[in-house]
């Protein structure tokens, strides 16, 4: 796989992990009202392993590279998993209301 020289890509992913940083703090902040922030970001932490897998599989990167998977998704799975859970009841009383 030849190096990236691709400035602009890593300034834009930059700036999107900066922002998933403030909502996380948000989730933070108030946990009972961050069930959806916290479902979009295990969405992520579940459709880049996907495509990460399909890169692989059409072998335009390699094998090697499911350690980014491993230590930036797969690893929260179970945590994100646990706070959803948790935090359901209160999100279902938030629709419920409305």
């Amino acid at each position: 796989m030849p190096a990236a020289n691709h400035p602009q890509i890593f300034a834009t992913l930059g700036m999107v992990i900066g922002l998933y940083g403030i909502l996380y703090l948000e989730v933070a902040r108030v946990p009972e009202r961050g069930w959806m922030i916290a479902a979009v970001g295990l969405a992520g932490k579940v459709l880049g392993p996907i495509g990460l897998i399909y890169l692989i599989v059409v072998d335009v990167w390699p094998a090697k590279t499911l350690v980014i998977a491993v230590t930036n998704d797969f690893i929260w799975w179970p945590f994100f998993t646990l706070y959803l859970v948790d935090a359901w009841p209160a999100f279902r009383g938030d629709l419920a209301r409305r």
